[in-house]
């Protein structure tokens, strides 16, 4: 398997927002090729652009929520492209805005215009799922809906493994069926337990979990390989995909390590397996 491995910058978040410049060298330093941004911690485009290349990472993408993006389109995805991203990846939706809701046709043309407008400057718009899109609209997941409905050369998929995972469905197969369409793949790990435990095991309950699972079951994440994840098999169907990149990400520190260490333990994972 010859991808290129980034992580996503927001589960090493409390340290970037320190220094980030610090932060992105210890990424290089752990083993990442590259790293996906959710925000730039009070840098501009130009100073991020100079931070990733004086360090050797490769700026492969963004993490940017929908309203956000809409607020100042030009504006922010020049500055990504300034960054020197090749894609970008619409993150979150608001609650007014998901499937189920009058706004939602709405919202999928938003995505396209969007994904437009990045393609003028160069950058390829990606849809990064939670579990909210695993909802059915005549007998069709969300997800699904909004895929067939922008072309696949304006808009591509970043598949979140774990969020497929949480919402039932296998993520190898999941990412099998986007074949061609599935250049960055989102690596999570995660174990369920039952909430009641939360006090005793005195880790975060993750949200997001809560759309998608019993209410009194939550989601603990994990670095790559201590949770409930076939990395192998997920890998597998990755590359069978056409994916070029991988991206860590840990939404939350656990296992009593830090963030950073964490990072360091899925790194340490994917060259277990040859990556």
């Amino acid at each position: 398997m010859a991808f290129s491995v980034a992580l996503h910058v927001y589960s090493v978040r409390d340290y970037a927002e320190r220094d980030l410049k610090a932060t992105l060298q210890k990424i290089k330093e752990i083993g990442y090729d590259g790293v996906e941004f959710a925000g730039l911690y009070g840098h501009t485009p130009a100073e991020v652009r100079n931070m990733t290349g004086e360090i050797g990472l490769v700026p492969i993408s963004a993490h940017v929520p929908l309203e956000e993006m809409l607020a100042n389109p030009e504006q922010i995805i020049a500055g990504y492209a300034e960054i020197g991203c090749s894609y970008m990846a619409i993150t979150h939706l608001s609650e007014e805005r998901r499937p189920g809701t009058d706004r939602f046709d709405q919202t999928i043309k938003d995505i396209e215009m969007l994904s437009t407008i990045a393609q003028k400057h160069g950058i390829q718009m990606l849809y990064h799922n939670h579990t909210f899109e695993f909802q059915k609209i005549n007998g069709e997941y969300a997800l699904d809906v909004l895929y067939q409905s922008i072309p696949s050369e304006l808009l591509q998929t970043q598949i979140d493994t774990c969020w497929v995972h949480v919402a039932g469905e296998d993520p190898a197969e999941y990412i099998r069926k986007y074949i061609d369409r599935a250049p960055v793949v989102h690596l999570k790990d995660f174990v369920m337990y039952n909430a009641q435990e939360e006090n005793q095991m005195h880790e975060p309950v993750e949200a997001e979990s809560n759309e998608a699972v019993n209410s009194k079951e939550a989601v603990s994440f994990r670095p790559l390989g201590y949770g409930e994840q076939n990395f192998p098999a997920i890998l597998t169907a990755a590359e069978e995909a056409g994916a070029e990149w991988v991206i860590v990400a840990q939404d939350r520190p656990s296992m009593g390590k830090t963030s950073m260490e964490c990072a360091d333990i899925s790194r340490k994972y994917l060259k277990n397996l040859g990556i």
